[in-house]
C-alpha cells in the first residue's frame, strides 16, 4: 500500500492540569483506541535474530506471523526488516533494523492504534503529553510518538484501510516504572489521554514480586480501552532483570508455558515467585526480547527465585 503523501500538520499544545487523584476517573475525554489486539509492544530485535525469535514466541504461545518485509518505519531515511507476530496473549510489532535507528525510535514501549490521528494529537497535547515525533505517513498510514509525564514514549498510528484482528485471549499488561515524584502527573495524563480508570492503588504492595524480598512499594494497576497497564512506583533499586520488561502476558498455566519457552530456546531470568495471588517469571526471548509472564492460580511457586 502506498504510504500517504502529506504530514498531518502539528496541532498547537493545550495547556492542562496532570494531576488525577488515585481512584478516580478523568472527565472530559473520550475513547479514540480501536481495541487492545491493535495495540503491540515493539520489540527491536538483535540483529539477524528475528526468525528465531518468531519461531520461539510462537511455539511458547501459539499464534502465528506476516512475512517479513524490508521498509522504512521512520521520518526520516532508514531500512528495517518488520513482522508483526500475533498470538492469543498479544500482538508485537517486531523490527531489525538493518541501518542505524534515528533518535527516538526504540524507546517507545507500544504502538496504539487510534480512531483518528488528528483527534488523538489534539487529545494527547490536551492531557498534558508531548508530541515529541510529529505525525509522519509511514507505508500503511501515519504514525506519532507521544511521550507521557514521567518518560513514558508510545507511537500512536492510524491505518489507511482498517485491520481485523482476532479478538486476544488475554489482555497483556504494559509495565510501567516509575518514580515517586512522577506517578501524580503521569496518572492525570495517561489516564486522561486513554480514558482510562484505576483499578487499584496498592501503597504496601509485596516487593517480592519485583525482586525485593521483605520490602513493600506502591503498585497501581490501570484498564482502559487500549488494555492493560501496571505501575511500579519505587525508588529505581531494582535488581535484573526488573525494569527491562515491558509487558505482562497472562497464561492459564505458568508452568506448563516455561517449559515450552524453554524448549523453544527461551531463558527463565527470574522466578516462578508467588505474590498478590498470581504466579510470575521473566523470560528473555531469542533475540533478546525480555517479558514477564504470569498466571492468576495460587501454587506452590514461592520462594522459587
Amino acid at each position: 500500500m502506498a504510504a500517504a503523501s502529506v504530514l498531518l500538520a502539528t496541532v498547537p499544545a493545550v495547556p492542562a492540569s496532570t494531576d488525577t487523584p488515585s481512584g478516580s476517573t478523568p472527565s472530559g475525554s473520550s475513547s479514540i483506541a480501536v481495541g487492545p489486539q491493535y495495540d503491540t509492544t515493539h520489540v527491536y530485535i538483535e540483529p539477524g535474530k528475528m526468525p528465531a525469535f518468531a519461531a520461539s514466541w510462537k511455539a511458547t504461545f501459539g499464534g502465528s506471523s506476516t512475512a517479513v518485509s524490508v521498509t522504512d518505519v521512520t521520518p526520516t531515511p532508514s531500512q528495517t526488516k518488520s513482522q508483526l507476530v500475533f498470538s492469543p496473549v498479544g500482538t508485537l510489532s517486531v523490527f531489525d533494523f538493518q541501518t542505524p535507528i534515528p533518535f527516538p525510535f526504540g524507546a517507545e514501549r507500544t504502538g496504539w492504534l487510534l480512531t483518528n490521528m488528528s483527534t488523538g494529537i489534539k487529545q494527547a497535547q490536551a492531557s498534558g503529553a508531548h508530541v515529541i515525533v510529529s505525525p509522519f505517513p509511514d507505508p500503511v498510514g501515519r504514525d506519532a510518538v507521544i511521550q507521557f509525564p514521567g518518560g513514558v514514549n508510545t507511537q500512536v498510528y492510524w491505518h489507511t484501510k482498517a485491520p481485523a484482528y482476532k479478538a486476544l485471549t488475554t489482555i497483556p499488561e504494559n509495565r510501567l516504572y516509575l518514580p515517586a515524584d512522577a506517578a501524580n502527573s503521569f496518572l492525570g495524563s495517561y489516564l486522561k489521554f486513554s480514558s482510562g480508570k484505576v483499578v487499584s492503588d496498592n501503597s504496601k504492595a509485596d516487593a517480592g514480586e519485583i525482586g525485593l524480598t521483605g520490602k513493600t512499594f506502591r503498585k497501581i494497576s490501570l484498564t482502559s480501552p487500549f488494555g492493560k497497564t501496571v505501575i511500579m512506583v519505587t525508588d529505581g533499586h531494582l535488581p535484573y532483570p526488573f525494569g527491562r520488561e515491558v509487558t505482562g502476558y497472562e497464561v492459564s498455566s505458568l508452568s506448563s508455558t516455561l517449559t515450552k519457552a524453554k524448549a523453544a530456546g527461551a531463558t527463565v531470568l527470574w522466578g516462578p515467585h508467588s505474590a498478590a495471588g498470581r504466579d510470575s517469571a521473566i523470560v528473555k526471548f531469542p533475540g533478546g526480547y525480555v517479558a514477564e509472564i504470569h498466571d492468576v492460580q495460587q501454587t506452590s511457586h514461592a520462594g522459587q527465585q
